[in-house]
């Protein structure tokens, strides 16, 4: 086990190993076709939210602060995406679980990094429809392009603040007995639970990533559509609420791939006991499918994005039926 640890064992220094061993699907039955599933949603993901990246970055009138917001969400997406799944597959294809400290310090960071990414990224878009409903006549006023790039500025400043911090405590801890990581990569939890010093401002830093990444963003959101409701109730006719709230589905159904798996995941492992199993599918699920689906139900099936698609596609074919003429 020596071997294992660097060579200062003071007291005063934290004990760390040279590596991790992650358990990941090992204990699940089949597992291997669960990679191979994997492996797709990542190549769904990378092409879904590449596509959306060129659509917004070619097409000049989609510079707006709406597809600023969604832009970033790509961004984001691509970059959660491949914090965690290729380490995953790499476990598939050479069977080794083993990760350096210094390496899984690092995908502890990205991957929690860009979930919360992801999270305030959802509450800028439901900024968004709430000043497009509730104040309409003041939204190029008020959601501009320079107050959105303010907001995803802070976002990403914020979010790098606070997961620097959270990993920067594990520096602190010393792992004097086992190294093996019940989950599927250096997850939080599971890392600082194996710690034998006290680990209570991991815990509590836990907590308030929880809070502040979760449940705050739910609460605004829950709040923003109560206030879209209001508005809506507010409409005379049934047709103008109708096409006021069909610019919210795509968002009202974003926020539930996101928020609903991961709330209760937590909720439930708070409340009661969940199987080992379980948890772990039901947290990889919520890890993995939001950055493939949010291309194709939100970005995708924006009537903009859909025409320039449309364009792209009629001067493709033209531009091939006219070389085959010729």
């Amino acid at each position: 086990m020596s071997a294992m640890f660097s060579k200062n064992s003071s007291l005063n220094v934290p004990l760390r190993p040279a590596f991790f061993f992650i358990s990941g699907f090992s204990n699940i039955p089949h597992s291997n076709y669960y990679y191979i599933f994997l492996s797709f949603v990542y190549v769904v993901t990378m092409l879904g939210n590449s596509f959306v990246m060129i659509i917004i970055y070619t097409d000049r009138s989609l510079h707006t602060p709406k597809y600023m917001a969604i832009f970033n969400l790509a961004i984001v997406d691509v970059c959660e995406s491949t914090a965690l799944i290729p380490n995953l597959i790499k476990t598939f294809l050479f069977d080794s679980q083993e990760i350096s400290y210094e390496a899984c310090l690092a995908n502890l960071f990205f991957v929690f990094f860009f979930s919360s990414m992801q999270s305030t990224t959802v509450v800028i878009l439901a900024y968004d429809r709430f000043v497009a409903i509730c104040i309409p006549l003041r939204y190029h006023a008020v959601v501009t392009n320079i107050s959105v790039g303010v907001l995803i500025t802070v976002t990403w400043t914020f979010n790098s603040a606070v997961m620097s911090f959270t990993v920067g405590l594990h520096t602190r801890l010393s792992f004097c007995e086992s190294t093996v990581i019940d989950s599927f990569f250096c997850d939080n939890g599971p890392l600082y639970r194996l710690a034998c010093n006290d680990y209570s401002l991991n815990i509590i830093m836990a907590y308030f990533n929880i809070a502040i990444f979760i449940f705050l963003p739910l609460t605004l959101i829950g709040l923003s559509y109560i206030c879209i409701l209001v508005a809506l109730f507010k409409i005379t006719s049934w047709e103008g609420r109708l096409k006021a709230l069909q610019t919210c589905f795509s968002h009202f159904t974003l926020v539930s791939i996101f928020y609903i798996p991961t709330a209760c995941t937590y909720i439930t492992a708070m409340t009661v006991s969940i199987h080992r199993n379980a948890k772990i599918i039901n947290t990889s699920l919520s890890y993995s499918l939001p950055p493939m689906i949010n291309p194709i139900v939100y970005s995708l099936n924006t009537v903009e994005i859909k025409e320039f698609a449309k364009k792209m596609f009629r001067a493709n074919t033209l531009s091939t039926v006219t070389a085959l003429e010729e």
